[in-house]
């Protein structure tokens, strides 16, 4: 059965987070949605995998108990499920700036379009933001835009902080996977007092489901998504990506040939960073699921 991907978030305030995972659980459950939810005081984020013919009901839920909108729900069909198990968690903050104070809900930048994101950022005086991590950037991004280099979004506020001067009297575009990042990121701005700020609505998967590989597109690259797809492509089509399951970084098929590859325990970029208590609970994790393998394949 054909699947839909539904993603989402809202930052509206949420008296009683632990109540509202219990009701959330149990309906998602019912409807055999799988996926990974944070909810918090200040909103809701997911992505989700369901069967495409609960998909209204689905979204009925999420708009009466949450306040979304059409809008804000964003959908994309996959032949598969692209999770495999369903975690609602209650976190402090949605997606994790570091400032509790920070409130999208009061204050963001203004949203562009994504049919008119690469006339505005080909404009003279504005400066393109790149918010993701900087293993994301690395697989793709938009032509001319700036990487912070961050490792993780934790660490934007104090990038810009130490760059705010190179950008004065300049507008700031800004960009993330879903639409989320860039939000907070633009609140954060606004706090420090800027003007103009502008975020591309609904993020890239927004922005490849409205423009795609457009012959005018920006984009260069693939873009780093948070499922078992690992990566899409601007036809939001899966790009031949694996993941590591020890750093849960992207891996070109080439990654798995280096000296320190090692499956389920190590890549390139994760080797020699992880404690020998953390190492032989990957080996003992990668084991069991081995032995998990070899007794279905003897009951088949």
């Amino acid at each position: 059965m054909t699947k839909t991907i539904l993603t989402f978030y809202k930052f509206v305030h949420l008296k009683n987070p632990q109540d509202k995972k219990g009701k959330l659980v149990s309906f998602l459950e019912e409807t055999h949605t799988v996926g990974t939810i944070i909810l918090g005081s200040e909103g809701i984020n997911g992505m989700c995998s369901l069967d495409t013919d609960k998909l209204e009901q689905v979204k009925s839920f999420l708009q009466r108990n949450f306040m979304l909108t059409n809008s804000d729900l964003k959908e994309n069909v996959s032949n598969s499920n692209v999770f495999k198990k369903l975690s609602v968690k209650v976190k402090k903050e949605i997606v994790t700036l570091g400032l509790p104070n920070i409130n999208p809900a009061v204050s963001v930048g203004t949203y562009i379009e994504p049919e008119e994101w690469d006339t505005f950022i080909s404009k003279k005086g504005v400066v393109t933001i790149d918010t993701r991590n900087d293993f994301e950037v690395e697989l793709g991004t938009f032509k001319g835009s700036i990487n912070p280099k961050t490792i993780d979004f934790r660490d934007f506020s104090m990038w810009w902080k130490e760059k705010s001067k190179t950008f004065k009297d300049k507008k700031i575009a800004m960009f993330c996977t879903g639409g989320i990042r860039c939000e907070k990121a633009t609140s954060f701005l606004k706090s420090e007092g800027l003007k103009e700020v502008y975020h591309l609505k609904g993020g890239i998967l927004n922005y490849f489901d409205k423009v795609g590989d457009s012959a005018t597109s920006k984009w260069r690259g693939d873009c780093f998504v948070f499922d078992q797809r690992v990566t899409v492509n601007p036809r939001l089509e899966p790009s031949d990506y694996d993941l590591c399951h020890a750093c849960r970084g992207p891996l070109r098929i080439d990654d798995k040939k280096h000296m320190h590859y090692e499956k389920g325990i190590s890549c390139h970029n994760c080797f020699g960073t992880k404690t020998e208590k953390k190492i032989s609970s990957l080996k003992e994790r990668k084991k069991q699921i081995e032995l998990t393998k070899d007794r279905i394949n003897k009951n088949e």
